[in-house]
């Protein structure tokens, strides 16, 4: 997915980022380390744009784990980055 057109696009391709980001333990921590959401949090928000944007801004701040991310769920990381705008309307 290289073209973010609607809401449910972003949504979904972060949704794909926040598994990828939870498929390793280290990532995982970090990703709560940095972002200060807990595990709760975490779950309860997973369909909140403002949560789902935090997590693309997340992998954004770690350029390798950008890539990574985006190589792994098949999209450009200029898409998860669109997708990380769009949320944050």
């Amino acid at each position: 997915m290289s073209r973010i057109d609607t809401n449910d696009d972003a949504a979904t391709l972060a949704l794909r980022a926040l598994a990828w980001t939870l498929g390793d333990a280290t990532r995982a921590e970090r990703l709560l380390a940095l972002t200060g959401l807990a595990p709760g949090d975490l779950r309860a928000g997973a369909g909140d744009p403002a949560t789902l944007a935090a997590v693309i801004g997340f992998l954004e701040a770690h350029e390798p784990d950008l890539i990574a991310c985006a190589e792994a769920i098949g999209a450009a990381p200029a898409a998860l980055v669109a997708a990380r705008g769009m949320l944050e309307r």
